[in-house]
């Protein structure tokens, strides 16, 4: 894997290992997907820009004419990380093998300076780091403050999104479910909920009010948790919708 290799590199120069970041991770997989399907770097942006096809603000990073925040508050639009990232990009023509990404960010000192926080880049004190890797894109988003969320597993960060201490919580006041489905009965509501609880929904329950009976998958107290954490389910579940009480 290359975040384990990524801390293999820094313990071999004497840094401290990174945190393994849920929110950095889908931020970094979310522009994997974006830069392979919708192509925002041109001649002009670089591969840090970001195309206008998703939830997020579309931007123009070029080295030339200064937009910092075009890299830096993506974490903030995307997840309840709220602090600034900052991305490591790499485009590969072949299938990506993980041992060539580790050998070609050693062997250049730019890069090397940016994963290990020296020299140029000696002010930044990384502490947790996310990757995303698809056919032909590998990024990696650090971070100066620890991610919230627990680490996830590898390749999946559904569990640590359902678990996490909401935080952020000032966006706006209210309580949000996240929409399972909605069920004629009371009865039908409590079958549905027993085959959640099976799936892992270990916090799935049942909103009765107003006549209607509505399975959640889970409750949060920020629109954007709930938003991160619609983003994160499985296919089979993606017809859930959030509500808001």
């Amino acid at each position: 894997q290359l975040f384990s290799k990524i801390n293999e590199l820094r313990v071999t120069y004497g840094k401290e290992e990174l945190q393994l970041s849920a929110s950095l991770s889908f931020v970094a997989k979310t522009h994997v997907n974006d830069l392979l399907t919708n192509l925002p770097d041109t001649s002009v942006c670089g591969l840090s820009s970001w195309s206008d096809k998703g939830n997020w603000k579309a931007c123009c990073y070029n080295a030339y004419i200064p937009t910092p925040e075009c890299m830096r508050d993506k974490p903030k639009e995307l997840t309840p990380y709220p602090y600034h990232g900052y991305e490591l990009v790499t485009y590969f023509d072949d299938l990506i093998n993980i041992d060539t990404v580790v050998s070609l960010f050693s062997d250049t000192k730019e890069v090397l300076n940016l994963i290990l926080s020296q020299e140029d880049q000696g002010k930044k004190k990384w502490a947790c780091c996310g990757i995303g890797i698809n056919d032909h894109y590998v990024s990696v988003w650090f971070g100066q403050r620890k991610d919230a969320l627990p680490s996830p597993e590898p390749c999946d960060g559904r569990e640590a999104i359902e678990k996490s201490t909401p935080i952020n919580q000032a966006i706006s006041p209210g309580s949000y479910f996240l929409i399972f489905g909605s069920f004629n009965s009371l009865q039908e509501g409590k079958e549905a909920l027993k085959k959640l609880k099976k799936d892992d929904f270990t916090d799935a329950g049942i909103l009765n009010k107003n006549g209607k009976v509505r399975i959640y998958l889970s409750k949060f107290n920020s629109l954007k948790e709930a938003m991160f954490a619609k983003q994160q389910l499985p296919k089979a579940y993606s017809e859930a919708w959030i509500l808001k009480e």
